[in-house]
Order: C-alpha cells, then sequence, then structure tokens
C-alpha cells in the first residue's frame, strides 16, 4: 500500500536521511536531476536542508510516498514568489527510488500536487525534464504540454550535455 502525505518542515526534518535515500537512489539509477554524483552524500544532504527551510518560509511543498513506513518518492510544489507569477507553481524533484517504481506512484504523485497547486489558487504549472525521459510520456499522458526545448541544458551522471523539455499545465 502506497500512502502519500504532505511533509511540514517540522515533519520533514527528521525524515533527511529518508529523503537523502530517495534522492541518492534516483541518482545512482542515472536521474537528471540536478546531480551528477550519487555518492557526494553532502550535496544532496544540503539541497534536502535547503528545501526543508523553504517548505518553512512557504515557497514550497513537499508531498512524500511511503511504501510500508518508508518514504519512497518525492515531489514538490514551487510557489512564485514575484507578485506576476502569483498564479502559478513549478513542479520538481518528482522522484520514485528504483526499488518502487512502475507502481503508479509517480501518477499518483503528480495528481496530488495538481489538486494541491489548484486549492492554492494556481492556474499554470510548469516543469522540466530530461529530453527522452520516460517522465515524459508520463507528463503527456496527464494532458501537460511541451513548450519546448533547450539543448545542452544539464550534465547527466554520465558526463553528457543533454537537452531539457519545457512543459505545462493549465488547471482548469
Amino acid at each position: 500500500m502506497i500512502d502519500i502525505e504532505p511533509l511540514s518542515a517540522t515533519q520533514a526534518q527528521p525524515l533527511l536521511a529518508a529523503l537523502c535515500d530517495v534522492l541518492q537512489g534516483c541518482v545512482a539509477d542515472g536521474a537528471s536531476v540536478g546531480f551528477i554524483d550519487a555518492d557526494d552524500r553532502a550535496a544532496i544532504e544540503r539541497f534536502w536542508q535547503d528545501k526543508i527551510y523553504s517548505l518553512a518560509s512557504g515557497d514550497n511543498q513537499l508531498l512524500v510516498a511511503y511504501q510500508q513506513g518508508v518514504i519512497v518518492a518525492t515531489v514538490m510544489v514551487g510557489f512564485s514568489a514575484m507578485p506576476n507569477g502569483r498564479h502559478r507553481a513549478e513542479i520538481s524533484k518528482l522522484l520514485v527510488h528504483p526499488r518502487a517504481r512502475r507502481q503508479g506512484i509517480a501518477r499518483r504523485l503528480m495528481q496530488q500536487a495538481e489538486q494541491l497547486a489548484a486549492q492554492q489558487g494556481k492556474t499554470l504549472l510548469v516543469l522540466d525534464t530530461r529530453s527522452g525521459d520516460v517522465a515524459t510520456t508520463l507528463y503527456l499522458s496527464m494532458d501537460w504540454q511541451i513548450a519546448g526545448s533547450i539543448p545542452l541544458y544539464a550534465e547527466s551522471t554520465e558526463g553528457v550535455l543533454d537537452a531539457t523539455t519545457v512543459m505545462y499545465k493549465v488547471l482548469a
């Protein structure tokens, strides 16, 4: 059974190691999620500490998926701080640990993230993903649209510069 819950900064802090484990597992599996060295645990911990801080400030909200009481997946919903962007949110760090994939967890997290954004009055969602990744198929199946791509955007775990695809979804 998969349980999905939002985490506050206070709830997330004691779960730092579990959050790092998910991110580290994804990077080790080759995911393009901002990191190129799965063994750089210090960088991964710094990332999550920064994100936990952003939960406290309200700039982001974090949803996690539990399987048998263990965090196996995450997604962040980031809110624009600029007055002209109050209507939009950015989806990021949709991470599913390799051992928990192919179970519909990413889809459920995305559905919850979209609902959360709509509840906050957001009418436009944006994200980017490595061009050609399987995640693109998921997003397209959920009515996301491709805005375009940017070549040579991010270095992969193999040292290759990959393109990114920018996507959006208008919420009803």
